[in-house]
């Protein structure tokens, strides 16, 4: 598989804000679709890899998250 490695825990800004205003999403499933979760007001939404791709505007990766150790 090519392109963005997406991973759960990883913290995704996108290019256009959701209704409630933010602008950064948390992934939680990973599969044919990518599950991401709004860290403002916790909607929960799924979007193909294609779509999840080409909105991202930068990732965070789950190990630069609030410093946690890397697991895997």
């Amino acid at each position: 598989m090519s392109g963005t490695p997406f991973n759960v825990g990883d913290r995704i800004t996108l290019k256009k804000p959701h209704p409630c205003g933010s602008r950064d999403w948390e992934v939680y499933r990973i599969g044919a679709d990518i599950g991401m979760k709004c860290l403002k007001c916790s909607r929960r939404m799924m979007f193909t890899r294609r779509d999840a791709e080409r909105k991202k505007v930068s990732i965070i990766n789950y190990d630069e998250v609030d410093g946690r150790p890397d697991s895997r």
